[in-house]
């Protein structure tokens, strides 16, 4: 069986640290750089992105919403982006947030993490709202695989609390709470095999304030990483990061996209504002 991605991760992390920088080619940001709202902009902010941090960061995060909004045009560029990325030695999360049931379920996993798919990534999002066990074939993939999957958990944006607050005062807890728990039993069983890490992460923003304690969910049986969106622009900084995740902050690869594309395009200054986030976060 190959490594888990988790481990994959959690060794890279150990030698970087613990940014994931965000390739999202907003039409703000291309405008800021002063690119134009087409493809050949698309793919030179990208790469710039790729060229300035593949070296500093454990991984990158593309956000494929952005991509495909150049249609399938847009799709190549973010296959050639994750396979020089994957030839630079950096992992790839691909911020796709699929969820699904039965044999759409299984093909959106072998677009997102088969070695045969042009857009296999080291990594995917997922939406886990028709059922956390919706995501099976994602799962399995991944775990056969070495690739990884970050289920949505707990999100800061204003109408995530809707869904995943409910059930707060139930006996077996909230939405969030369940899917943490079941996150981290498939954990344990990779770990009965392969050990360490394992291939399912959640996604959790860095912005989610009193939250976990406020639906009483603790991550300490996770066994796996935790992306957190929001550090940097959105308002997150290395202490918010230490006080929401508390002893679990060790699993946690912080997201920053905006924070490190605003001071581009060029690369001196991109490498230094990850630099500079990347001290923070170790301090």
């Amino acid at each position: 069986m190959a490594e888990s991605f988790g481990n994959q991760l959690r060794s890279a992390m150990a030698a970087r640290g613990q940014l994931c920088v965000g390739i999202d080619p907003h039409p703000s940001l291309l405008r800021e750089w002063g690119l134009d709202q087409d493809v050949v902009s698309l793919k030179r902010f990208s790469f710039t992105l790729l060229e300035a941090v593949a070296d500093l960061v454990p991984a990158i995060k593309p956000q494929v919403a952005l991509f495909e909004r150049f249609g399938s045009a847009g799709f190549a560029v973010l296959e050639e982006l994750l396979a020089t990325a994957r030839e630079a030695g950096v992992l790839t999360i691909a911020d796709a947030k699929r969820g699904d049931i039965g044999s759409t379920m299984t093909a959106y996993a072998q677009a997102w993490l088969d070695e045969a798919s042009p857009l296999a990534a080291d990594a995917v999002t997922l939406s886990p709202y028709l059922g956390f066990e919706s995501l099976r074939p994602a799962l399995d993939l991944a775990s056969e695989q070495g690739r990884g999957v970050f289920v949505l958990a707990l999100t800061s944006n204003p109408e995530g609390p809707s869904v995943q607050h409910v059930g707060a005062a139930d006996p077996e807890g909230s939405v969030a709470a369940r899917i943490v728990r079941s996150a981290a039993e498939e954990n344990t069983r990779a770990a009965k095999t392969g050990g360490g890490w394992g291939s399912t992460g959640l996604v959790i923003g860095a912005t989610v304030g009193e939250a976990l304690r406020s639906l009483q969910i603790d991550l300490g049986s996770l066994q796996g990483p935790i992306l957190a969106p929001g550090f940097g622009a959105q308002g997150a900084t290395a202490a918010d990061l230490r006080a929401v995740f508390g002893a679990a902050y060790s699993q946690v690869l912080a997201t920053s996209s905006r924070g490190i594309a605003v001071v581009g395009p060029e690369s001196v200054a991109l490498r230094a504002a990850t630099q500079q986030a990347l001290a923070e976060l170790a301090a």
